[in-house]
């Protein structure tokens, strides 16, 4: 029988067809088209940036929300939060931010002696990306997590009123989680609220995401003028002046934003 020459075993190799992709590389097409994305991207979207076929970036989509690297919210889909620890996805909206914000979140605590938030939006949801306090804070549900509801929260509904599309994309859900005895459930009663925002530049949350705290927020605005972040303190209920707590809010939020319109 003929043997085959090397040059013939090469040829044959050569004519064969590039592998495709596999597994890995799809997985990592889809955390980069999260990673790139501000906002949740649904299957069919994923789907075009990737080029994949809907029933292989579902699949991989599973295995990587199970292993906390990405997440679905509503039917869309965000890094998870190991994805986010890793990458400081969430610190990277504003370049520079930490080092403009500091100052003025350490001036807000010596003026509050209260827990003191800077939040950017994340899905549905605010998370908290610097948080200073002392020994007595106030106890709420987002301790430990650093991430909460935006429709409940002052930070959040300080993003909503200023976020066109962000509130598009909470209010089409119609009703909200209730969270207290306290929290807006409805569309047309969060809508006023965020009108009152809107008017006035101060968001108020009292007891509507945990008993016994009052939070006040004011929206931070970046480049272009659009909002980036919102600042926050939360008090407890029966102690916060919210009257002169938002005045202090209000004054450092806009000081951030001078800061980061002039960079």
């Amino acid at each position: 029988m003929p043997t085959e020459t090397a040059g013939q075993a090469q040829a044959v190799t050569d004519e064969r067809p590039a592998s495709q992709p596999g597994s890995l590389e799809r997985g990592i097409d889809i955390l980069l088209a999260l990673s790139a994305a501000s906002r949740p991207v649904t299957l069919s979207q994923l789907c075009r940036s990737t080029g994949l076929p809907k029933s292989t970036a579902h699949r991989i989509l599973g295995v990587l929300c199970s292993r906390e690297l990405a997440r679905r919210v509503g039917n869309a889909y965000l890094p998870g939060e190991l994805l986010e620890s890793m990458t400081g996805i969430t610190r990277a909206r504003v370049p520079g931010t930490r080092k403009a914000v500091l100052p003025y979140l350490l001036y807000l605590y010596e003026a509050t002696r209260q827990t003191v938030n800077l939040a950017v939006p994340s899905g549905l949801e605010v998370r908290y990306v610097e948080r200073l306090y002392g020994h007595n804070r106030v106890a709420s549900r987002s301790d430990g997590l650093d991430r909460a509801p935006l429709h409940c929260t002052a930070t959040g509904k300080a993003l909503l009123a200023f976020d066109p599309k962000l509130r598009q994309e909470l209010l089409a859900r119609g009703a909200f989680e209730r969270m207290t005895r306290r929290t807006i459930t409805g569309l047309a009663g969060l809508e006023r609220e965020l009108a009152q925002v809107r008017r006035h530049g101060i968001a108020y949350s009292q007891e509507e995401y945990t008993e016994g705290v009052a939070c006040v927020a004011a929206p931070v605005f970046g480049p272009g003028g659009r909002i980036c972040m919102s600042l926050g303190v939360a008090a407890p209920a029966h102690l916060a002046p919210l009257g002169r707590l938002s005045i202090s809010v209000r004054g450092a939020a806009q000081a951030i934003s001078a800061v980061l319109l002039g960079s």
